[in-house]
């Protein structure tokens, strides 16, 4: 069973001493990481919290799951484990034979 609990739905405000005060209700908190992704029209911001056991973690997604923090409902769930992803992070890469590159719209020539 998981310990790591995912919250979502945070306020860019929260920071990891709320997050733990609010988690120790359901139990031990092991640690806490806030992430903030800064996106030009909507930043996000989430965590991840290790708790103690997966009774503790099964608790906080029972008992804070649409609870407030921040003046925003929070989304608890047991966190899923990271799915592995295919290497090299150019969709083309995948689509073109080797030694091909991607071409795209002819260039300008500067006057």
């Amino acid at each position: 069973m998981e310990t790591k609990v995912f919250v979502g739905n945070l306020s860019r405000n929260t920071t990891e001493e709320d997050l733990s005060t609010l988690f120790a209700q359901a139990g031990t908190v092991e640690a806490v990481e806030v992430i903030v992704l800064q996106k030009p029209a909507n930043p996000m911001c989430f965590a991840f919290i290790d708790m103690g056991s997966p009774r503790d973690a099964e608790k906080a997604v029972r008992l804070l799951n649409g609870s407030d923090l921040n003046g925003r409902p929070l989304r608890v769930n047991i966190a899923r484990p990271r799915e592995p992803r295919p290497a090299g992070g150019g969709w083309y890469k995948d689509t073109l034979p080797a030694g091909e590159r991607r071409k795209g719209p002819p260039r300008r020539k500067s006057a």
